[in-house]
């Protein structure tokens, strides 16, 4: 049946032969790339001789390697690294080149050919192969990768080699866009490139879409790392424990804040506990002494989710800061508003009235919020319950009035207290689920951009650097701390008791999965790398000296720059920073000034007291350690150029900007604290030896005999970030920021620059 002559091969091949000149291609290695995978992660696709975007008109700085989407994060892994970014702090969750899935906004696809883009949302289909995904962030970064059709000759080896289990792999549906012919031509390579582009950028829009909580990546992060399969502790390590910072998940740690703060009037209420009550309240909250747990019970259905009023703080002189939601019932309005001021009133050793402040007409929404941030971006890139403005404010008024609040526990021990356990809405305000961009407002970047603008005023009076709060804000989209993740405690637990269930995880005594809180620094970032938080400005509380051998502690109160200057010539009828249709600014020392004199004179008669206290406080020197008040003409306020303009690179200022300031004090106040040392060693006072020092120094950068007193030169105005490699195409995706930088006469917006011809 079978001849024994030998056949012909009659297999033909459609390759163009290998090109020799390897300038004209780059050599990526045939060694395997994998992505760094943590407990709970998965992949889920990946396509491999991927191109990301680094110069943004040249190629050749561009790195080539394999895209891959997780159940976390989009990895990008290279043979290859930037040399611009050695300096760069190293996270301990996410690698050079990823992006959390929880921080991509948009998910754009392009086909340069074709002259087609599209965004692409869940679920939803695309028609066309790609040749480029973009990728929109919500830190302001922008990335592109590209799917080339002329890739390496490393990848046109290994596709022709590996082309039988290619095509076993391939789903049928991809099949049939591929063709029926599988010989491997020059068209057909260029097809496997776009096929597995297309599947990736499915798989990235869709795993960032993700439709019910529990499928957020914390979940499994935590499932996986703290519980065994039997429900035990992995390595008994408790995500909770041994953390400075208070999470107000327990009565005892209001007991402390109570006496820290000397609110005797004021008790520890256990009413919600199991939620009992109210869904969004924690289930320890601070009320008057004076309230029975009976009266509060009954209250609680008047207010709007039954969020009842809750104690914040309170200052020295007695007086409360308290946040509630509007009262529903409005027959019922008077009668429940008269019983809680009472109560208020006697807290109070003076028995002074309460004050009152409407934040719903005072304030902007949500909406106002969410607008605002979209104009932003599109220079830099492209309510009834108390739980989102309320927040912001008894937030503001602790850090200008509490210098407790302005250190970094404090400042965290706030936080946890005013917005997490008092139930912001961080699931749907950041809108991990991309459910209703209706939804989505960015509250708590607003009140860091807030916290920023006064520590840009007064940065001595802070613990912590801009850097902790940018990297407190970038924390947001990595979902796999309680911090961010829920919109109130009991949607934490009753999420993790789901979960857990289904997963077979036995809580034993625990009620709900731990999940690490962000003030958990060590999980992201190196000893080394959180010296960045450190302020060397801070004037703190208590500081220590040197006396006689002995040491003593004092408070400083160094500040002596009187600041009636800058307030000449003020209008009185200025209000939050805005002037009056016929109000003008005066310069200095100006004629106009002496000219206006009997006009002054009249406006202080009329000046209210909150006025007076203002004028008042601008004309003595500031105490660092006592009341800050934010100075809110317009030429006062700045944007955050760390946390908005970080990722531009037409915006970096090479060895320059803030941080070389930073750089010298840092250096500087290193150097005191080991000349302070070794004064105690040579006093018998006791001290850490020389050669432990720069081990334990709270400084970043270290005066150390071996480095220069000038700025490394990969310092830049940045720093520690790096816009290298999250750039854009300037002819199609270029922002209005950098065209104007590069010498645009005017500004465009995002939505003229994404309808430019490809």
């Amino acid at each position: 049946m079978f001849s024994g002559k030998q056949t012909k091969p009659t297999f033909k091949s459609y390759l163009p032969p290998l090109q020799t000149d390897l300038k004209k291609s780059p050599q990526l290695p045939l060694k395997k790339l994998e992505a760094k995978l943590l407990p709970g992660e998965i992949v889920v696709n990946e396509a491999n001789f991927v191109r990301k975007c680094i110069g943004a008109e040249s190629c050749q700085d561009d790195l080539w390697g394999k895209l891959v989407c997780t159940n976390f994060k989009v990895s990008f892994i290279t043979h290859k690294s930037l040399p611009q970014q050695r300096f760069q702090c190293t996270h301990r969750l996410l690698g050079e080149h990823d992006i959390p899935l929880a921080c991509v906004e948009q998910v754009v696809t392009v086909n340069d050919v074709k002259g087609k883009q599209k965004i692409l949302g869940s679920n939803q289909k695309l028609k066309f192969n790609p040749t480029e995904l973009i990728l929109y962030c919500k830190d302001f970064r922008i990335i592109r990768f590209r799917f080339e059709e002329a890739g390496p000759e490393s990848a046109k080896k290994w596709l022709s080699e590996k082309e039988n289990d290619l095509l076993f792999v391939i789903p049928a549906v991809y099949r049939a866009l591929i063709g029926h012919s599988y010989s491997m031509t020059q068209s057909k390579m260029n097809g496997f490139h776009s096929i597995f582009g297309m599947i990736v950028c499915l798989a990235i829009a869709h795993y960032s879409h993700p439709a019910d909580p529990q499928l957020l990546f914390g979940f499994e992060y935590v499932g996986k790392r703290y519980h065994g399969s039997t429900g035990e502790r992995v390595n008994g390590v408790d995500p909770g424990g041994g953390l400075q910072t208070p999470l107000f998940d327990c009565s005892s740690d209001w007991d402390r804040e109570i006496k820290r703060t000397g609110a005797s009037e004021w008790r520890v209420c256990t009413i919600n506990q199991g939620y009992f009550i109210s869904p969004s309240l924690p289930e320890f909250f601070v009320v008057p002494v004076s309230l029975a747990d009976q009266d509060l019970k009954q209250y609680a259905c008047f207010f709007y989710s039954q969020r009842l009023p809750l104690w914040c703080w309170n200052h020295s002189s007695g007086s409360a800061l308290v946040r509630m939601s509007n009262i529903s019932d409005p027959q019922q309005q008077r009668k429940v508003e008269q019983r809680i001021s009472s109560a208020i009133t006697k807290s109070h050793p003076l028995r002074s009235d309460v004050f009152k402040s409407d934040l719903d007409k005072n304030l902007p929404n949500i909406q106002d919020i969410q607008a605002a941030l979209l104009k932003l971006r599109q220079i830099c890139v492209i309510e009834k319950e108390d739980r989102d403005l309320s927040c912001v404010i008894s937030c503001l008024v602790q850090l200008m009035c509490d210098p407790h609040c302005r250190s970094l526990h404090g400042f965290q021990a706030l936080i946890q207290k005013e917005w997490v356990m008092a139930g912001h809405r961080f699931l749907d305000r950041c809108n991990h689920l991309k459910k209703n961009d209706k939804e989505e407002s960015p509250v708590f970047l607003l009140f860091l951009d807030c916290v920023w603008q006064l520590w840009n005023q007064y940065p001595a009076a802070f613990e912590f650097t801009e850097v902790y709060l940018t990297v407190l804000g970038d924390s947001m989209w990595v979902p796999v701390f309680s911090t961010f993740l829920f919109n109130c405690p009991r949607q934490r637990a009753e999420n993790s008791r789901d979960f857990a269930s289904s997963k077979s995880i036995h809580l034993g005594q625990d009620q709900a999965l731990r999940f690490p809180p962000v003030w958990d620094w060590s999980q992201q970032f190196s000893l080394k790398d959180q010296t960045l938080f450190n302020n060397p400005l801070y004037v703190g509380k208590i500081a220590t000296c040197v006396q006689n051998g002995t040491v003593k502690t004092f408070t400083h109160r160094r500040s002596k720059k009187n600041y009636s200057s800058t307030m000449r010539g003020v209008p009185s009828a200025l209000r939050n920073g805005s002037l009056g249709p016929n109000d003008t600014l005066a310069r200095r020392n100006s004629l106009v000034l002496r000219l206006r004199s009997d006009l002054s004179q009249v406006r202080e008669q009329q000046e209210t007291p909150s006025e007076r206290f203002v004028r008042d406080f601008f004309s003595r020197p500031v105490d660092l350690q006592g009341l800050l008040l934010p100075q809110l003409l317009p030429s006062h306020i700045s944007i955050w150029k760390l946390y908005f303009l970080r990722w531009v690179p037409e915006a970096q200022i090479l060895q320059g900007g803030p941080i070389t300031t930073f750089h010298k004090l840092s250096v500087l106040t290193d150097e005191i604290e080991m000349l302070q040392n070794q004064l105690r060693q040579y006093k018998g006072a006791g001290g850490t030896p020389n050669n432990l020092h720069a081990e334990h120094s709270k400084m970043y950068f270290k005066a150390t005999p071996q480095q220069s007193p000038a700025p490394p030169a990969y310092l830049s105005s940045s720093f520690p970030f790096s816009p290298v490699g999250n750039l854009c195409r300037p002819g199609i995706l270029g922002t209005p920021l950098s065209k104007f930088l590069n010498g645009a006469k005017i500004w465009l917006s995002t939505e003229t620059l994404a309808n430019e011809t490809i």
